[in-house]
């Protein structure tokens, strides 16, 4: 994610009072969030939003940004062997219609040698699933949010670590899974993203994490842990870049129920149900004069396996609002 130039992120100055700001503005941030609707779909028992990071996804400059994501999602169930499954003579599918709402402040307080920053997500999610019957649900997802972001800045390439917490605040309902926009457990996911940004104009950008989920206490079962990841290459051309934009996932470890390898729905998915999903397709993003950065993307999944499997299109927007959020204060 990038809000300014290259030159406009060569800030000196270290103001010892930021914390203090910071934890204001999102306290402030925090309320609009919770009245807006924000949100994605889940494909599987996710919780982060596989392709949400692409282009800049390891540049974060100091500073206070407001980011938009808005998109669709249509996929069929597909079983262990990547075929359609099969449920009552039909195979079960899902779509979605998502939007989010993102705020992300960077401060000037220097930690390792990076700008300390936090940032929250609050998730809202239309979804419709066909499984031995069609029904929806409409309502909040399970917010993300993350008190210590590390962000270096260097000439050529940027980087960011992180450590996100999933709360299980997305409506669940045991018996039946077509309505359930929650995963009503929380999740914890350490992560990486690195943007290389040569002068010759070529970006290479990519995001990588790895999930660890607690037991779902109403149904004592336990999601596997997964290694997944986003990514863009491409070229820039002034105000754009084009090129292609994806995500892998690979679940490492076995679902599990009351202690056991969850076992397989015939049909359905495989006994420990691992998931994996390889998605590409391209991307175009502009930056306006003011530094607000439009992107839209196209990403097609392949390689599916015990999960959903199908098309993803986003539209994403950058906002810095710097100068908007220091009046509120």
């Amino acid at each position: 994610m990038r809000g300014e130039t290259r030159a406009d992120k060569r800030r000196k100055s270290v103001d010892a009072g930021d914390c203090v700001k910071t934890l204001k503005w999102m306290a402030v941030v925090a309320v609009m969030l919770m009245m807006a609707a924000a949100a994605w779909a889940e494909e599987g028992n996710d919780q982060y939003p596989n392709g949400a990071e692409n282009w800049y996804a390891g540049a974060v400059p100091p500073g206070h940004f407001f980011v938009n994501y808005f998109g669709f999602y249509n996929g069929k169930l597909k079983d262990g062997s990547g075929s359609n499954a099969m449920f009552g003579g039909t195979t079960p599918t899902a779509f979605a219609t998502f939007n989010a709402f993102r705020a992300v402040d960077m401060t000037h307080v220097k930690v390792f040698g990076a700008h300390y920053g936090l940032h929250t997500i609050v998730p809202v999610v239309y979804q419709s699933v066909n499984l031995g019957g069609s029904a929806s649900k409409t309502g909040i997802g399970d917010i993300d949010v993350d008190p210590f972001v590390l962000a270096w800045d260097h000439p050529q390439w940027h980087a960011v670590a992180a450590f996100d917490t999933f709360l299980p605040t997305g409506y669940y309902d045991k018996n039946d899974a077509r309505v359930s926009i929650g995963t009503n457990h929380y999740g914890f996911e350490p992560l990486l993203a690195v943007s290389w940004l040569p002068k010759s104009g070529w970006e290479a950008s990519g995001k990588l994490m790895y999930d660890f989920a607690t037991t779902n206490q109403a149904t004592n079962y336990h999601s596997g842990q997964v290694i997944h990841g986003d990514y863009a290459a491409g070229k820039h051309f002034g105000s754009w870049v084009a090129g292609g934009t994806g995500y892998f996932l690979k679940q490492t470890t076995n679902d599990t129920s009351a202690g056991l390898v969850a076992p397989a729905a015939p049909g359905l998915w495989d006994a420990g149900r691992k998931g994996q999903v390889v998605a590409i397709g391209p991307s175009l993003a502009w930056t306006s004069k003011q530094h607000i950065i439009f992107m839209t993307d196209w990403q097609h999944e392949t390689e599916v396996r015990n999960r959903f499997g199908g098309d993803k299109v986003w539209f994403k927007m950058i906002i810095p609002v710097d100068g908007l959020f220091s009046r509120v204060m």
